[in-house]
């Protein structure tokens, strides 16, 4: 064989290994599968004949390719958020990985985090399990880089079909073992057992009077981190604002019409669906304008007053309740409000939503008579003043004019902390709320 040469220049920037290699490749046969070697990319081996060198591959001329080694860090989720659970592996040890891929899924206290390679590559070793905790900036997977391996270096797996190959024939083995046992004193005990049988047949009898039907086991479920702090935010609350909540009532049937007519023409024209959410969030916004207090919030010993209306919208997801926020409801109209509302409720309910849509918010609107609620109290989302509750549309006889009518009627709920808001304010506010959806047409007039 005859030995490799190369530039002096190129041998300096070679690694100890590589020299070797190049130096002596017959001593080197039997350590390729074990051994990289790292050169740059653009350098090259020459040799004459080297057609035993398994570095050659029977070329005359062989590119030594240059593989990296990339530690994944576990990424920054939100400046809040310094840890999460490791929910799933979407890819395991062994796979190929393209470039912004999903590899995992990290669940917060608030959303899910989808973590995406950052190169393309082939996942060598992970530093975590699922249900594991995991910090912001932690070791999370390594990543050895290059491209996607070709479809013919598939052989592991059918090093694993041999042995299950090998396993098939034991049981055709054991199947003769029963025919060489024909003995005929065996069904003589087998006889002799069955008296006993009928003997504890009446021990049940005694206890039919006792038996319990139906299924009694418990199954207990770890409750994951979206649900942990939902529950802790709530207790914050109630332990936190002077809660106090006031109804009122409202007339649906102008909003009703209103929507029966043109729901159909504002789908083809803007391609979303006309509800109730967006004249409750507008006239929310109008009434918010009026009474500045119930937008506002307590920090510490001071009082903050917001000249913006970012209002959040209860969701129901699988996880439990999410509250994406609308962003200045009040430059927004009924289409505008509708859009917003249904593109965040499609990402929360695909669990693509990020911490950034539900930061902030100054004031919430929450409609459990989707569910079919007839009334409640919900629970102030703090650092918030007020939230709004709907209710479920029911037909209920009112006196109009003198007269008793079957209208539909929703009732309204609204909770505020009294340690900020009167009253006075309170009242006003649901009152205020109730003219604008009762009669649709001040919102035009701005009356």
């Amino acid at each position: 064989m005859q030995s490799t040469r190369i530039a002096p220049a190129a041998m300096r920037t070679l690694s100890a290994t590589a020299r070797r290699v190049v130096s002596r490749p017959s001593s080197f046969v039997h350590q390729t599968r074990n051994l990289h070697v790292q050169v740059p990319t653009a350098m090259y081996i020459r040799s004459d004949r080297l057609s035993h060198s398994p570095l050659t591959n029977n070329t005359s001329r062989t590119q030594v390719r240059y593989y990296a080694d990339k530690v994944v860090k576990v990424p920054q989720m939100a400046e809040s958020i310094s840890e999460g659970t490791l929910k799933q592996w979407v890819k395991q040890v062994g796979e190929f990985v393209q470039q912004d891929e999903e590899v995992a899924t990290i669940e917060t206290d608030k959303v899910d985090v989808t973590v995406n390679s950052p190169a393309s590559g082939t996942i060598v070793e992970v530093y975590a399990q699922e249900e594991d905790n995991v910090l912001v900036g932690a070791d999370f997977f390594k990543l050895e880089l290059g491209d996607a391996p070709k479809e013919g270096s598939a052989p592991p797996p059918k090093k694993e079909e041999k042995p299950a190959a090998e396993e098939a024939p034991k049981p055709a083995e054991e199947a003769p073992k029963p025919a060489e046992t024909p003995k005929p004193a065996a069904p003589a005990p087998a006889a002799a057992a069955a008296p006993p049988t009928p003997a504890s047949s009446p021990a049940p009898a005694a206890d039919e009077g006792k038996k319990v039907f139906g299924n009694r086991t418990e199954n207990r479920v770890k409750m994951n981190r979206m649900r942990m702090r939902i529950a802790e935010r709530l207790k914050q609350s109630q332990d936190t604002a002077a809660a106090l909540t006031t109804f009122n009532e409202i007339d649906m049937t102008n909003l009703m019409a209103l929507r029966a007519e043109y729901k159909d023409a504002v789908v083809k024209k803007h391609g979303v669906k006309f509800g109730f959410m967006s004249a409750f969030a507008k006239a929310s916004a109008v009434a918010l304008e009026e009474l500045p207090a119930v937008n506002a919030s307590i920090d510490g010993n001071e009082i903050v007053y917001h000249d913006y209306i970012d209002m959040s919208i209860a969701v129901s997801t699988p996880k439990g309740l999410v509250t994406p926020v609308l962003r200045n409801v009040e430059d927004m109209n009924f289409i505008d409000i509708e859009k917003n509302i249904a593109a965040l409720g499609q990402k929360a309910r695909d669990n693509k939503i990020t911490i950034e849509d539900m930061a902030g918010g100054t004031f919430t609107i929450s409609n459990g008579g989707i569910f079919g609620s007839l009334m409640g109290t919900p629970i102030i989302n703090l650092p918030q003043t007020a939230i709004l509750g709907m209710h479920g549309i029911k037909e209920r006889p009112i006196a109009v004019n003198g007269k008793v009518e079957i209208r539909p009627m929703m009732y309204i709920a609204l909770t505020y902390d009294h340690r900020l808001v009167d009253g006075r304010e309170a009242v006003t506010f649901l009152v205020r709320v109730k003219e604008m959806v009762e009669d649709p047409r001040r919102f035009l007039l701005g009356v």
